[in-house]
């Protein structure tokens, strides 16, 4: 009798302990965990300005976010691997000066669209050409390029400034799409993160730069083409810099050499905050977009309360480091329910002996 009590407790312990492990493990996830920092965030605004909630203004906000939150998806790409990329915001110095110098000379908003992005690929591709190529560190190369472009565009614009711009071009940076309140910023935002996230979740592609991040050697045995693969990603990255460049310059109708300065920076920071891996091999798209939300919306909301830019930059740093040290934490509790749990399994196999 005793033998079969101990059996029943240990199975239902076996039973309660599965139902508490998949809330464990929902409520630990780091995209979940995003979500609901991001409602406390929005509860914690909405009671201390009535302007927070406002819809204009919520719309209004994202002028200020889109551009990075676009570069941060093939960013994510990038880290995946274990790459960095710190060259983007002077890509989009250099696309600026390139649409700058084309619109002066009488090209269309089409043309000056075109050589925003082909500019962007380009230089791009000349960063993946060089790591690959040469077998050179990522962070070297991509501090040298991004000397060199912004010093393209300092050496050719000097303390100048392009203003002159076809009237259409100012639509994808400052307009709304026609007959809603909803900006065309934003739109385009949210489907290239939904194109993106099908390409990392549901293709090939986006599996084998898991895979490159877990063991790139292992990954080259196993047959993927990891160099293509890298250049790739580098060639995605400076044509999404490009598509932000354009969309930048088109917001603020001004060509000038010093414009994005520290967005390397900052786009890092939501792909880190938004839980993929520095190491690569880890990470969603969803996060990133759960972060690029919640950095937007943090940085106008404390605005609103007029918020110096030193606070919002702390508080953002210690994002940051919540973003690299919780996951670590939450992994290594994780791991100890999982031995717990194992071994109340085998005592449970043991009984049944």
């Amino acid at each position: 009798m005793a033998e079969q009590r101990d059996l029943v407790a240990k199975t239902r312990l076996i039973q309660e302990t599965g139902w508490r492990n998949a809330l464990i493990e929902l409520f630990t996830k780091w995209e979940v965990l995003l979500g609901i920092i991001f409602v406390l965030m929005v509860l914690f605004f909405s009671n201390l300005s009535p302007y927070f909630l406002d819809y204009f203004n919520l719309m209004n906000a994202t002028f200020q976010f889109s551009e990075k939150a676009i570069m941060a998806l093939p960013m994510i790409f990038i880290i995946m691997c274990g790459d960095i990329d710190i060259s983007i915001a002077s890509i989009i110095a250099l696309c600026a000066y390139a649409v700058g110098t084309a619109s002066a000379a009488g090209v269309g908003t089409p043309g000056l669209i075109a050589i925003g992005l082909a500019v962007g690929a380009s230089a791009g591709l000349v960063n993946g050409l060089l790591i690959t190529g040469f077998n050179m560190p990522a962070i070297a190369v991509t501090l040298a390029t991004q000397s060199i472009y912004r010093g393209i565009a300092q050496a050719a614009l000097e303390e100048r400034a392009m203003t002159k711009y076809p009237a259409e071009f100012g639509f994808f940076g400052q307009e709304f799409i026609p007959g809603t309140m909803i900006p065309f910023e934003l739109v385009l935002y949210i489907g290239l993160a939904v194109i993106m996230g099908f390409i990392l979740h549901k293709t090939s592609y986006g599996r084998r730069l898991y895979a490159i991040g877990s063991s790139p050697e292992a990954a080259r045995f196993s047959g993927i083409k990891v160099k293509k693969i890298r250049i790739t990603n580098y060639m995605l990255m400076g044509l999404f810099s490009g598509i932000a460049g354009v969309l930048l310059t088109s917001r603020i109708l001004s060509a000038r050499s010093n414009i994005a300065t520290s967005w390397d920076l900052e786009v890092i920071t939501l792909v880190v905050l938004g839980g993929v891996s520095i190491n690569g091999g880890k990470g969603t798209m969803w996060g990133v977009v759960i972060a690029s939300f919640l950095v937007g919306y943090l940085k106008f909301g404390m605005g609103l309360l007029k918020l110096s830019g030193t606070i919002m930059t702390i508080v953002i740093g210690t994002l940051l480091i919540i973003a690299v040290l919780l996951p670590r934490l939450l992994d290594g509790y994780k791991n100890t329910r999982k031995m717990r749990r194992q071994q109340v399994e085998a005592a449970l196999q043991s009984a049944k002996a």
